[in-house]
């Protein structure tokens, strides 16, 4: 009997964030995929996580939403865009982790169907790089915004090159974001 996987999964440069590609059926008619499946999920990702909130936002070209993370119950997220594209980055800020500070970036869009996982200890972002975009993610523990971090998204430290031209559409809080030298960081790897 043939086991169907509905995704393909793909490690980034930080071995813990991964790309999955769902197989998407398609005809003239239009597309058909399943998004999630708590089972596939753990098969294909090793992760036995279970998602409380699922967040939907909405932004114009060159909003720049991140790079947050909760310091106290981290959340893993499960991310994708249904209309438009962004690009989005991830940072491991595990103190243990022999990737601390570095990240990686992937292009998310309607069209591609790509996903990405981020597990706890991460902090996340995206800038959207089409005209508009609709984001939908999953998250493994509530908001909590008493606990919530930014970590400056222009860091020079970790460096993350944005496909921007000029400043980006930021919220206050991004703008007052820390860097990673002055930013509270996670100091074991939360079991990922």
């Amino acid at each position: 009997m043939a086991i169907f996987m509905p995704y393909t999964v793909t490690p980034t440069s930080l071995p813990e964030v991964l790309i999955l590609e769902p197989k998407v059926f398609g005809d003239d008619r239009g597309f058909f995929f399943e998004s999630f499946n708590q089972r596939d999920f753990a098969s294909v990702t090793g992760q036995e996580v279970q998602f409380v909130q699922d967040n939907h936002s909405r932004s114009i070209k060159g909003v720049l939403r991140g790079l947050h993370y909760q310091i106290q119950h981290p959340q893993g997220k499960l991310v994708r865009v249904t209309q438009g594209e962004v690009f989005d980055v991830a940072v491991d800020l595990r103190r243990s982790s022999p990737n601390f500070g570095k990240w990686d970036g992937v292009v998310l869009s309607a069209s591609n169907h790509r996903q990405l996982w981020i597990p706890p200890g991460f902090a996340h972002g995206f800038v959207v790089t089409s005209d508009n975009a609709e984001f939908l993610y999953k998250t493994t523990d509530y908001w909590y915004p008493e606990f919530e971090r930014s970590l400056l998204w222009s860091d020079p430290t970790v460096g993350v090159q944005w496909p921007i031209e000029g400043l980006p559409h930021l919220a206050a809080k991004d703008v007052a974001g820390k860097t990673l030298d002055a930013a509270e960081v996670f100091m074991d790897d939360l079991g990922v």
